[in-house]
């Protein structure tokens, strides 16, 4: 199945759509989740943080969305967070420039690229406007960041380009109030805000979307020294450092110096033990080590976690090890000490980062979960069960001799504890050919013989084996299939 497949099946079964599309005049780059859209995002944070945050002793905070120009000032994304734009003399269009000069000519040139570059790419591909043919202006920096007025003064505050800021600024207090002891993560899940310049397919470029960003703070001198390493050292994981990805463990990755220390292996193992859990196709996946010129401004090494779609490799979690960059800015700028106390002696901890794109996430999990069973003539997305919008479908063979009532009687003892679909219209078998198509793993028939012996129809959605079972059993089988892993 394909990004359209996808997109009919976000529209149809209220995964997500567009922000204000009853609107001429709403914006591009603005999405919603629909009620299937907000009960998977919801299941695959739950999942995120037991597999990351508890597995790893971490702290979840919760950050504010606008923070102060100074914030912004000392981390450098007022001087730095900027995209490359080409605009055309003729019609004044603008345009990404690293992305248009991918798309017409296959040159690829790094976002970050010196603006030079870009102009001198354009003038021997002879790239022209995509709208009308005309020549551009030379190229040009963007800044991505979302100012607002604050007061009736309009003090300048900016939307935050994503949550980490607040961790950072942060640090000190938590450090303190939680007995902090390095390495030291701390988590946090919201919503950032970026002046994209072109975005488009749905999830996959936003101005407004969700991260699932950790930050770990450590002594750089320990980076080697982490009795953790035993719990992944084993773990595959699929590394690229040129053209083609490589599957090793992580400890086959620290003995060939692929990645530089134990620290970070062990982070990048555990990301790659959540990523197979959402049953995203783990084979298609890769840690793509990043050059000089790919890196963000405050990155000593970085990796990013990619996987292959329909559409491409999508980078769906960036993994950066920023060095002091940021403790040491903010620290300079305010004024104030992030230092720390680690084994008798003054630290200023160095930060691996775990930076997850929700969207692009979800995204992935439904592009390989959907399929098209073409020997049953039907679309099953089949989705991990403790991941499914809806866990249950209860449904009334028919509404009458008493079979409605039964059914609302069984759907009200389970409805608290699953997510459970109510469904008493139409020919059972297009009841759950829709099921199938929004993942819910099992369905459960009320007939004439429940009536009878207090037993019912339980459907699974990938095999279709229907099973007689009693009533008194749904909880037990249910709590038990449903679990996460």
């Amino acid at each position: 199945m394909n990004y359209e497949d996808v997109m009919k099946l976000a529209l149809e079964r209220g995964f997500y759509f567009p922000s204000c599309e009853v609107y001429s005049d709403a914006q591009a780059g603005f999405w919603e989740y629909g009620p299937s859209g907000v009960s998977l995002k919801n299941k695959f944070l739950e999942l995120w943080r037991r597999e990351l945050i508890r597995r790893d002793g971490m702290f979840e905070i919760d950050g504010s969305q606008i923070m102060s120009k100074s914030v912004f000032e000392a981390s450098g994304h007022l001087g730095s967070f900027a995209d490359p734009i080409i605009k055309c003399k003729k019609c004044k269009s603008t345009f990404r420039a690293d992305r248009t000069i991918s798309e017409i000519s296959n040159m690829e040139i790094p976002e970050s690229a010196d603006l030079i570059e870009f102009d001198k790419a354009i003038l021997q591909s002879n790239i022209k406007c995509p709208k009308c043919k005309g020549d551009f202006e030379n190229t040009k920096k963007f800044n991505m960041m979302f100012r607002v007025g604050i007061g009736p003064e309009e003090e300048e505050a900016y939307l935050r380009p994503e949550t980490c800021q607040s961790i950072f600024v942060d640090f000190p207090r938590l450090f303190k109030i939680m007995r902090g002891k390095l390495p030291f993560g701390i988590a946090q899940v919201g919503k950032s805000f970026r002046n994209e310049i072109s975005p488009r397919q749905s999830l996959l470029r936003l101005r407004e979307f969700y991260q699932a960003e950790i930050e770990v703070f450590c002594n750089p001198s320990r980076l080697n020294d982490v009795e953790k390493f035993s719990e992944i050292q084993n773990t595959i994981i699929r590394i690229q450092t040129d053209s083609e990805p490589f599957a090793m463990t992580c400890k086959e990755a620290i003995e060939s110096e692929i990645v530089p220390n134990k620290f970070v292996a062990y982070y990048l193992g555990i990301l790659t033990e959540f990523y197979e859990k959402t049953g995203i196709d783990i084979t298609k996946s890769r840690f793509r080590k990043l050059g000089e010129k790919e890196k963000a401004f405050y990155a000593e090494a970085a990796f990013d976690f990619e996987v292959e779609t329909t559409i491409g490799w999508l980078e769906l979690v960036a993994c950066n090890y920023r060095s002091d960059y940021d403790l040491s800015s903010h620290a300079e700028k305010s004024k104030e000490k992030f230092e720390v106390m680690d084994n008798d002696k003054k630290v200023l901890p160095h930060v691996f980062e775990i930076s997850m794109g929700i969207d692009r996430s979800l995204y992935t999990i439904l592009e390989h979960s959907l399929n098209d069973d073409k020997e049953h003539e039907r679309i099953v997305l089949s989705i991990k069960p403790y991941l499914s919008p809806i866990h249950v479908g209860v449904l009334s063979l028919i509404k009458k001799d008493g079979l409605k009532e039964k059914t609302d009687e069984i759907y009200l003892q389970i409805k608290r504890k699953f997510d459970a679909f109510l469904d008493h219209s139409g020919a059972i078998g297009r009841r759950y050919r829709r099921l199938d198509e929004i993942g819910a793993p099992f369905a459960i028939t009320i007939d004439h013989e429940t009536l009878k012996d207090d037993t019912v129809t339980i459907r699974k959605r990938d095999s279709m084996e229907q099973n007689r079972i009693k009533i008194s059993e749904l909880d037990s089988i249910l709590t038990e299939s449903l679990a996460y892993p």
